[in-house]
């Protein structure tokens, strides 16, 4: 068995921990993704880890197969508990070799393993950024994902396939910032967001 390239374990205990810091009464507020309150966020963020689980156990169904705009998601009263679990199993499905290899789907589309778990970290990296900006949290990612969010997202800037949605268009940063402004950048971000007053 050879190792994996990348731990997702670092990067999905850091959202796990931004997660608990979520008070109740923030689950109405603003957050930098459009259309996205602290509860939508929060559920975006159990159904991409669900789906990226799956997809790393090549597990495909249901919760692979559907778009992330399909619906606007939301939490139920149990999200804390639900949540951590799913972040703790979507580490645990990419520390498989096998789940780096071959093809595999999520969001309904087939990708590469490897491409797969690429997706997986940008979306924990920069919703990681969401929830603790909107949160008020402090917030630094791990340094691996963050290089990996940082290269998948250069790529899919130069290749022109930006969508429309929460990651829209690249927005300008300069070149001598930090790392993780400039992913931000390219993801549609802008790094000086701050919750509304």
């Amino acid at each position: 068995m050879t190792d994996t390239p990348l731990d997702l374990g670092p990067q999905t205990r850091i959202v796990a921990r931004l997660a608990e810091g979520v008070a109740d009464a923030q689950l109405a507020d603003a957050t930098p993704c459009p259309r996205y309150a602290v509860r939508h966020l929060l559920g975006h963020l159990l159904g991409l880890s669900v789906a990226f689980r799956d997809a790393g156990r090549k597990d495909l169904g249901a919760t692979t197969d559907t778009a992330p705009q399909d619906a606007l998601p939301d939490v139920g009263p149990a999200w804390r508990a639900e949540l951590s679990k799913a972040l703790d199993e979507l580490a645990e499905a990419w520390r498989d070799p096998a789940a780096w290899t071959g093809m595999t789907r999520a969001g309904g589309i087939d990708m590469p393993g490897e491409v797969t778990a690429a997706v997986a970290l940008d979306e924990l990296v920069i919703h990681g950024w969401d929830l603790a900006r909107a949160t008020g949290q402090p917030y630094t990612p791990d340094p691996a994902a963050l290089e990996s969010a940082h290269a998948f997202l250069r790529a899919a800037a130069e290749e022109g396939d930006r969508g429309e949605g929460i990651f829209g268009p690249v927005v300008p940063v300069p070149a001598d910032t930090p790392l993780l402004d400039r992913a931000l950048g390219l993801s549609g971000r802008d790094p000086r967001w701050t919750r509304p007053a």
